[in-house]
């Protein structure tokens, strides 16, 4: 069982990461996604974009790819130190206020925001916010995942 006391409210430290054109392509290409706005430079600007937008739901990745040290759900020296092996992807969820483009670079920082239980605590799931400011500090975009933790 996770110590909801002593894990809801701990923040991240903040982490930076590059939006690279060629991962959003491939990202891009993996979802089914056939607007060429989302894989030429040109059409992106032809429809008003500085360059490639990212897709929507990339920030889970970008977020994947640049793991906490302090509230990492798997982290055991410095997070919650949870197994894989008992993880259930619960929901994710995405709110937008600025568009992010390839070659932006955004700094992530996550809080564990809930710990709850269900089923006699056979279940856990943990609730984690993620904002990503670009270079100016601005927000741009936030995030919450859900994971399960099976207890049993």
């Amino acid at each position: 069982m996770l110590d909801r006391d002593a894990h809801v409210g701990v923040v991240s430290e903040p982490r930076r990461v590059e939006v690279e054109k060629g991962f959003l392509k491939f990202f891009a290409k993996a979802t089914g996604e056939t607007d060429p706005v989302y894989f030429d430079e040109e059409a992106a600007r032809a429809a008003g974009h500085p360059a490639i937008p990212m897709p929507e739901t990339y920030l889970f990745s970008l977020a994947m790819s640049a793991p906490a040290k302090r509230g990492d759900i798997f982290d055991k020296a410095n997070g919650l130190g949870v197994d894989m092996a008992r993880v259930l992807h619960g929901e994710q969820r995405f709110a937008y206020h600025r568009r992010i483009y390839a070659g932006d670079t955004l700094t992530l920082t996550t809080t564990t925001s809930d710990i709850y239980s269900k089923k006699g605590g056979a279940l856990q799931f943990v609730v984690q916010d993620t904002e990503a400011r670009n270079g100016a500090g601005e927000l741009c975009a936030e995030m919450r995942m859900v994971t399960v933790v099976r207890n049993g």
